[in-house]
This record gives structure tokens, sequence and C-alpha cells, in this order.
């Protein structure tokens, strides 16, 4: 009974794990609000769960922690010490093993040379420093890390552009993609048709047996195409996945105001606006807020120092207790002063990383000139892609239009024998060629206003046309 109330047990417990892998794969194929991905859900899963946006975010963060690292240039510095050790007592006793907070002191001259006596020493310090006057510098360090801050800051807006779009794009592709299957689909049920009817009229000797072969060739010819263009609809679908980052899911598309073509007015796009310019122009800021740090490095550095210490050894001093023969301390000292420290001989090296920086400078503009012809071509590009996808959007219609017209008339006129298969085949073909221009030449369209959208750097506008 036992084993059998476990097999039980064991049996609810699988169901219970299939039944939330099932919910999550159903949750995977749809959008955000349960129902089908729409193009907002896809970016916005996009920049959710894509992981080079949790990758350029988590940059940034940490950049911007950067700042408070710097900021902590500016708190005084305590160190404290405790040594414990047996030394010889050869000459001067009392030894400290190589540190930076207890001053130096010395213990009695002794006459021996004995290697063979040894005795406790020990001490404690604590040291308290302050950079009281420092000419700027520790302000550059800050400003270097605000400059690095607003850098990856913008890097993380242009991967979120990126990301964005690239979402955008891919559920585009897969709407495209898909029309092509139907159009394709189409044709082969039309050939299908077109093919019987061949047939019959062959086995009824009102055509040659050269017919039927080429409407089948043709069938043929449009299955093959349309698993062709499933194949591409699929890797459509693989990649919409990957850019909303969730590979190897499947999702439920909708449309939407995609359907109809859209009236637009795109105005000129500023460069200079764009995350890529500003991404430019912070990592020249970076290499200038080194420079300034340069500048100040050479100034002297004036630092305020108080220090408590005690030691301990084995010789006898009088008026003082020595507990344990040197193990515990046993004469306090203190010091207060101050210490200036000019780094004289580093004006070589200074002006050497000057000249580095220098040229990292001009390197950093050159490329932010780059980056500016790069999108104002990126936008000559857009409009040109715009212009023409308006015009084959208004131009399909009557080329679908008078494709169905041509494809019916020749069929017509080879059922009455005035028509060879060749002209009906060549008509069909036209057909299918118009019905997927059709298709996709509205997708284009958007396509067209996406590329505008992302040459300008913000794809709000392209996303406030699609909202229903």
């Amino acid at each position: 009974m036992r084993q059998r109330s476990g097999g039980r047990h064991l049996w609810w417990i699988g169901l219970a794990c299939l039944g939330c892998v099932l919910h999550h794969a159903d949750a995977a194929a749809q959008g955000p609000s349960g129902g089908p991905l729409t193009l907002n859900d896809a970016i916005q899963l996009a920049l959710k769960n894509y992981p080079a946006i949790k990758e350029s975010r988590a940059r940034a963060q940490a950049a911007e922690e950067g700042v408070g690292v710097a900021r902590t240039a500016y708190l005084p510095r305590l160190d404290m010490m405790w040594q414990e050790n047996r030394a010889t007592t050869n000459n001067v006793f009392g030894l400290l093993f190589p540190q930076s907070t207890l001053f130096s002191m010395t213990g009695p001259v002794l006459g021996t040379r004995s290697l063979g006596d040894s005795v406790w020493g020990s001490a404690g310090a604590v040291l308290l420093s302050w950079e009281a006057v420092d000419f700027g510098q520790r302000k550059a360090g800050v400003d270097v890390a605000r400059a690095q801050t607003s850098l990856a800051k913008n890097q993380s807006a242009l991967t979120e552009l990126d990301v964005a779009s690239a979402a955008a794009d891919a559920f585009l592709t897969v709407l495209a993609a898909e029309e092509s299957v139907r159009a394709a689909r189409a044709n082969v049920d039309r050939l299908q048709i077109f093919s019987s009817n061949v047939r019959t009229l062959v086995q009824n000797q009102l055509r040659p047996g050269a017919d039927q072969s080429r409407a089948e060739a043709e069938l043929a010819v449009a299955n093959n195409q349309l698993s062709q263009a499933v194949q591409i609809a699929e890797v459509a679908r693989a990649s919409l996945a990957d850019a909303v980052g969730a590979a190897g899911a499947s999702f439920e598309l909708t449309a939407g105001a995609l359907t109809a073509v859209p009236e637009f007015t795109v105005e000129p796009a500023d460069p200079t606006t764009h995350p890529a310019a500003r991404a430019g122009q912070a990592a020249i800021d970076v290499v200038r807020a080194r420079e300034r740090t340069l500048d100040r490095a050479y100034y002297p550095h004036i630092t305020l120092q108080s220090t408590f210490a005690a030691r301990g050894s084995g010789a006898e001093t009088p008026g003082v207790s020595s507990f344990g023969n040197g193990l515990w301390v046993q004469v306090p000292n203190w010091a207060v002063g101050a210490s200036v420290t000019f780094p004289a001989l580093d004006l070589f090296s200074i002006n050497a990383r000057k000249r580095v920086e220098a040229q990292n400078e001009m390197a950093e503009s050159a490329h932010y000139d780059r980056t500016i012809q790069a999108l104002t071509t990126q936008d000559v590009k857009a409009r040109a892609l715009m212009k023409a996808a308006t015009a084959i959007a208004r131009n399909t219609p009557a080329e679908r239009q008078a494709a169905t017209a041509g494809e019916n008339q020749a069929r017509a006129r080879y059922q009455n024998g005035l028509a060879t298969v060749v002209e009906v085949a060549e008509a069909q073909r036209l057909l299918a060629q118009a019905e997927a221009d059709d298709a996709v030449a509205r997708l284009g369209v958007w396509r067209a206003l996406l590329a505008t959208a992302q040459a300008h750097g913000d794809l709000a506008p392209f996303l406030d046309r699609i909202k229903p």
C-alpha cells in the first residue's frame, strides 16, 4: 500500500511539473497582456529581457557608483597597526617589521653584539591622515567619474535604441514573411485547380499531353516556392524570438494598425541629438576630464597627520614596569604635524601622459565626426527608402488588380482554345508576384518609417503611429 501511495504521489508530482512547463511555454508564446503579440509588445519584451540591455544598464549603474568611489578621496585615512616579535638584543633592540603607520623610534644602545640573546618586542599605533589641500585634484577625479557615468548612460540608451529597433524590424519581417506564405499558398491553390482542369482536358483529348506536363511542372515549382516561403517565415520567427530575448519561443502575432498605409510627415533629423552622437561626445568629455586631472597632477600635496603609538621591549626603563618582558606596550608616544609632498620629477611622466591623452582626444573627436557623417547618411538613405516604399505601396493595388484580370482572361482563353498553357502559367506567375508585392508593400512603408525613426534616434513617433 505504501508503494502504491508513493507511486501515486510521484504521478501527481509529474503531472504538476508537466502543467508548469506547458503553462510556461504558453505564456512565452503570448504577449505581456496574455494575448497575441503586437509590435509594441515585442519592443517592450526586448527592452525587458534582452541580455545586452541588462548588461548596458548594469555598466551604467556601475559607472554611477564610481562617482561615489571618487568622492571617498575627500575622507581622511585611519590606519591601525599592532606587532609582536621576538628579536635579538644586538646593539639596538625594539625591532619593527616594515610598515607605514608607526613613526621611527630607537631603543637604548647596548655594548653587545651577541646573537644568542633575544627579547620580546611589541608595538601598536593609530595614524590619522587627511589631505587638506590638493589644488583640485580630487575634484578632477570626481569629474572623470561623472564623465564616465554620462558615457555609460548614453551607451545604454544607444543599446536600447538598437535592441528596440531590431525587435521592431524582426516583427515586421515576420509579418512580411507570413504575407509571402499566404501569397505562395494562394498560388499553389490556383495551380492545383488549373492542373486538374488541364488533366481533364488532356484525358478528353482536347489538349496535348505536353500541357499537362507543363501544368504539373508549374505546380511543383509553386510548391517549392511555398516551402521556401515557409522556411523563411520560420527563420524570421526564430530571429524575432532572439530579438525579444526569448530564444526558442513561438509567438502569435497581430498586425493591428500595420495593415494600413500610414500618412506621415518626416522632419529633418538633427544628428547631434542621436544617442550615438551623445555617446561620442561623452567619450570626448571623458578624455578632457582626464586631461584636467593631469593639469593638476604636478601640484603639491598638503597632508595633516596625527598619530598615537606605544612600544614595548625587553629593555629596563627606569620608572616603567614591563608587563611580559616586552610582550605588551609600555612607553606611549604621540605626534601631530603636517607634511608637504611635491612630485618634482613626475613632470616628465605627466607631460608624456598629456601627449597620450591629446592623441586620445583627437581620436575620439574623429570618431564623433565619423558618427555624425554615418547618421546623416543613414537619414538620407531612410528618406530615399521612404520615398520608394510609398510609391510602391500606391502602385501595388493597381498591379494586383491588373494581374488578377490578366490571369482570369488567360484561363478563359485557354479554356476556349485561344491561348497556350505557357500564357496561363506566365499570367499566374505575374499574379503571384503581384499579390506578394501588394502584401509586403504596406509593411515596406512601416519599415521605412522605422528606419527613419532609428536615424532620428527616437522610436516614440513611430510607436505613436501604431497605437490603436
